[in-house]
């Protein structure tokens, strides 16, 4: 059972003071793994690692093919100015393999999940000499996994799964007590600029958690094109999450006068403190026009454009 610790609650200072001591006591005299993909969670994390462990922690960002256009050279380059240095690992190739065909939500989590963890780190792990991998993971990531909602790929203990036995390393948590609002209160004591503890959500499988159905590269690359100018639009509009989704199958439109099966993007936009609940973002009709335009306009094959109205429950922040 993990006892939260609200935003509130949190005294910042003594909590990486904690942790960071923790952190050095776990890993002792040896090594540790942490991966960076720019989201909050791992952008602190990452920042709480390095205070603990300095340059015993090798951090890495793992290029899959499902991140946002301009992510590695954006990511990297904000903690090569908080001179933490960041490895690139390119894994496309592994991580495409391994979701070709599959179309099942829960699939397609459970296949970048093994990839992740048992393939791409697993090489890491044994390359580096590193006996742990330092992760981001979160108090709503484990409810979620817990409750039947979703399984969150970087969830293990709870679900009876040891790491050590199942990949040859074992994983430390130190946010696990926290929600997000409290995991970018510790971002920004660690000294994380604006732009990175005020990001918004990513989601731990990216793009792929996007695409409605099998995703493919050429399936990726419509959805993050979309995901761009959403983020672009929405970026002043105050609220908690916004993102594109793909849907699986082609819808009718026309194009020239002539009929044209195209592919259907869904837009979202959330209103939520901690992502347990969420309501859509009453956007201005103007807004949502202008996206509708430019993404049919920007994006090839896309005929059609929704605005998700469900809140959650029943609905879920993403669609996959």
């Amino acid at each position: 059972m993990v006892t939260e610790i609200t935003a509130q609650a949190l005294d910042t200072q003594r909590f990486i003071n904690e942790k960071a001591e923790e952190i050095k006591e776990t890993v002792g005299d040896g090594w540790a793994i942490n991966a960076l993909s720019g989201g909050v969670d791992s952008s602190t994390v990452t920042l709480l690692g390095h205070r603990a462990l300095g340059d015993r922690l090798k951090t890495v960002f793992i290029e899959n093919g499902l991140m946002r256009a301009g992510e590695a050279e954006q990511v990297v380059g904000f903690f090569r100015d908080l001179g933490v240095p960041v490895e690139v690992v390119d894994a496309r190739e592994a991580f495409f393999a391994a979701l070709k065909g599959v179309t099942d939500p829960e699939a397609k989590r459970e296949a970048i999940t093994q990839t992740f963890y048992r393939d791409v780190f697993g090489r890491l792990v044994r390359e580096s000499g590193a006996k742990h991998l330092l992760q981001g993971t979160i108090l709503t990531d484990i409810d979620e996994t817990v409750a039947g909602i979703k399984r969150q790929h970087n969830v293990f203990e709870q679900l009876g799964i040891d790491p050590q036995k199942a990949f040859g390393y074992s994983i430390i948590e130190p946010l696990i007590q926290l929600r997000k609002a409290g995991v970018r209160k510790m971002g920004k004591a660690l000294g994380l600029p604006g732009e990175l503890f005020n990001r918004i959500p990513f989601p731990g499988p990216a793009l792929a958690a996007r695409v409605i159905g099998e995703a493919t590269p050429e399936r990726i690359e419509t959805v993050r094109r979309a995901t761009a100018i959403v983020e672009q639009h929405l970026f002043e509009c105050g609220a908690f999450q916004y993102m594109a989704i793909l849907h699986e199958d082609r819808v009718t439109g026309m194009r020239d006068g002539k009929r044209d099966f195209g592919r259907q993007i869904e837009v979202r936009c959330w209103d939520s403190v901690d992502a347990r609940t969420a309501t859509p973002t009453r956007l201005p009709f103007d807004t949502l026009e202008k996206l509708a335009q430019e993404i049919v306009a920007a994006v090839p094959g896309v005929v059609s454009v929704s605005y998700n109205i469900a809140a959650k429950p029943p609905s879920t922040i993403e669609a996959v």
